[in-house]
């Protein structure tokens, strides 16, 4: 047998820690956890990603990390695993060496996913399905790991550093915000760059907004049933690679380089940048999913697996499979992956999605889970911003309020319950008015403030906020499934018209009801939530779930944009920014007085005076006055912030009512915001009547004691 060639790369022990190919200025260390492994090669590509260069046994393996150091390896390399080991599946173990696989910690990514039989472990078609075994090799067709260049200099930078009861947030996907705008380079559109030019961050400044929330830019995979029909992947909930940005928004001859000058650009510009980061599964899917990365490193340590049947994996996510925080290196992955977008990227917040699954362990979701005392005691995660989206699909998986203190929460109450009273529908008041304050009923313990509940009217996943005044129900059918996708509680209504409509009257309600909403929002206790393109207008023709849409249904269409909807929604921002009674940072009941006797909030019937019981369960018109003097918020050198009081009237009654005014000291008040833009400025006296028309908000001032 012929002697194997000499390898041209010396392999040294290394360390087992940090995980990762890492460069430390002489040479590169990998590390690749794998309790069950029986050996782990380490393959070597040209700069093409097309040809294997060499494979290369990582020599040592220590508390279950396998490790090796290549000096003669430099950033740039690219590379991947194949990872020896039994496979069987009635076991949980899949363990496949034909595949090469993405290392976890890969800091950047070259290439996507090309689609083959030969990305399963199985033999796609065997009567034994996945108990069979696959010997071909899809190297060919994966992407490959970039050892990164760790030299960045981010000069004098500073983050905005908002607090949480002053943010705004304005939720966006990066192609989707960016592929359609004029003012941008074309080589820049639908891109991280494009993301730091200066007509988008303009657009955030004109709006006010503190903080841009983008849908997930971890690494993801395009489905391959998707691509079968023509469709992609385009939210990206879909992760593969939780350290690597997704390579897709790189800019034609850019590099990872323009996502942080973007995030350093938008922080200059005084936002904060979150990300929607998804840890509760992986794009491998189900027991017949395709084998890329952690199902054949160590499937039995990354996934949650069905107990007496560890052949299946437990899905509580409606993705296939669920990955396994309760694994001390699972866990440690994601700590691990959330400090290098803070301290690489300098990231000042995240979105969970479906949250709830990072707190299960075999037993069902604990609120005291590793995950969470992690995130509590981390020196470096402590410090930003944690929004859960608290739910998922499993057992008890709908944990709304129950993320405990440091958290804040996507509250789907707030939206359905803003969504229904404007819609007209009766017995909502009580709702509505536990939602206006910030929803004390579910975030008002352990100290916890307003500012946990994140108030929204739309989301990426649902109807824009212009499909929510334009349809009676969904029009999924470019999805190619039949109209099955997306759900179907949408608590919307056309006015008359399913869908565009060129009558004036409809477009006028629907133009009046869109306000109403917004106005709500940011007029609402806790931290309002914008999504992109609410406020130009933007329509996805009755579709919502565009998850597959990368084209014009999803992307923003700046050049019809509504600008007076723009300019509206822009005031709505800067007048929650210049009144501090309206983000609170203590919940309001009523309690407190200020000098001049008004409690911090009071609910008033149309007729001025407060409101019974008996006027609670009758009735789709309200009054809230909301006393800046009473009890003011305290700031950081022991200021109080003082403001005027201020006096929201809301009627969502399709016929018009007059609102009788309070008593008041100095006898005027003043509109500020009225949502048939008709009466903004006017000034009335004490005890007058005010003419709400049909579906209208009014929000007054009157500085009764001075700020």
């Amino acid at each position: 047998m012929p002697a194997k060639p000499a390898s041209r790369w010396t392999v040294w022990p290394g360390r087992n820690y940090p995980l990762g190919a890492t460069f430390d200025g002489f040479g590169v260390n990998f590390a690749l956890f794998s309790a069950h492994a029986e050996k782990v090669e380490l393959c070597l590509f040209d700069r093409s990603g097309r040809r294997e260069l060499e494979r290369v046994d990582l020599p040592e393996y220590t508390d279950e990390i396998w490790h090796g150091y290549l000096p003669e390896a430099r950033p740039g390399q690219l590379y991947g695993y194949r990872v020896h080991g039994p496979y069987r599946p009635d076991e949980g173990h899949r363990f496949n060496p034909n595949k090469l696989l993405i290392d976890p910690y890969a800091k950047a990514l070259a290439g996507q996913v090309r689609w083959s039989d030969a990305h399963h472990a199985y033999r796609l078609g065997h009567r034994r399905e996945d108990l069979s075994f696959d010997r071909r090799n899809n190297a060919a067709g994966m992407p490959k790991g970039i050892v990164a260049d760790p030299s960045f200099s981010w000069g004098p930078h500073h983050k905005p550093d908002h607090s949480f009861a002053d943010t705004v947030i304005y939720e966006a996907h990066v192609k989707g915000l960016t592929k359609r705008h004029p003012g941008l380079a074309p080589h820049h559109c639908g891109s991280y760059a494009g993301l730091g030019e200066r007509p988008v961050i303009e657009h955030l400044l004109r709006l006010g907004v503190t903080a841009i929330e983008l849908l997930p830019i971890h690494a993801f995979v395009d489905d391959r049933f998707l691509l079968e029909k023509g469709l992609v992947n385009y939210w990206g909930y879909n992760s593969i690679g939780f350290f690597a940005p997704e390579p897709r928004y790189i800019s034609p001859g850019g590099d990872l380089d323009e996502l942080k000058i973007a995030i350093r650009r938008l922080h200059d510009a005084g936002i904060e940048v979150f990300l929607d980061v998804v840890y509760n599964h992986t794009a491998e899917g189900n027991h017949l999913g395709p084998t890329l990365s952690f199902r054949g490193i160590d499937n039995k340590s990354y996934y949650q697996l069905v107990g007496d049947d560890p052949r299946y994996y437990f899905d509580v996510t409606g993705c296939g499979n669920s990955m396994n925080l309760a694994h001390p290196r699972v866990l440690q992955m994601v700590a691990d992956s959330l400090r290098h977008w803070v301290e690489v990227y300098q990231i000042d917040g995240f979105r969970f999605d479906l949250a709830t699954t990072l707190g299960r362990d075999s037993h069902g979701f604990d609120p005291g889970a590793g995950f969470f005392d992690v995130l509590r005691q981390d020196p470096v995660l402590n410090g930003v911003k944690l929004i859960a989206e608290p739910w998922d699909v499993g057992h008890e998986g709908y944990r709304l309020g129950g993320y405990g203190p440091g958290w804040g929460e996507w509250n789907d109450r707030f939206r359905d319950g803003v969504r229904a009273f404007w819609r007209g529908d009766e017995g909502i008041l009580p709702e509505l008015a536990g939602r206006l304050l910030g929803s004390s009923d579910l975030f008002e313990y352990q100290g916890r403030k307003p500012w946990a509940s994140v108030n929204f009217i739309a989301a990426h996943d649902g109807f824009t906020l212009m499909d929510v005044v334009s349809y009676n129900e969904k029009h999924n059918e470019a999805n190619g499934e039949g109209g099955q996708d997306g759900h179907d509680h949408n608590l919307s209504y056309n006015y008359g018209e399913e869908g565009s409509t060129d009558d004036l009257e409809i477009q006028a309600i629907r133009a009046r009801q869109i306000r109403n909403m917004l106005a709500t929002v940011f007029l609402s206790q806790g931290t309002p939530m914008l999504l992109m393109g609410d406020e130009l207008g933007r329509s996805q023709q009755g579709n919502n779930n565009t998850y597959c849409q990368d084209n014009e249904l999803s992307w923003m269409d700046w050049e019809n944009a509504d600008q007076s909807l723009i300019d509206f929604t822009a005031e709505l921002i800067a007048l929650r920014k210049a009144h501090p009674v309206l983000r609170k940072r203590r919940f309001m009941h009523g309690n407190h007085t200020s000098p001049g006797g008004l409690k911090d909030v009071t609910w008033l019937h149309s007729e001025g005076r407060e409101m019974a019981d008996g006027d609670w369960h009758d009735g789709r018109c309200l009054g809230i006055m909301l006393c800046g003097a009473a009890a003011p918020d305290i700031d950081r050198l022991g200021r109080p912030f003082v403001d005027t009081t201020l006096l929201i009237l809301v009627n969502a009654a399709p016929d018009p009512r007059f609102f009788k005014l309070p008593e008041a000291p100095l006898g005027i008040w003043t509109i500020l915001i009225d949502t048939t833009e008709d009466a903004k400025g006017r000034r009335f006296g004490s005890a007058g009547d005010v003419a709400l028309d049909a579906r209208h908000l009014l929000v007054l001032e009157h500085d009764d004691e001075g700020r």
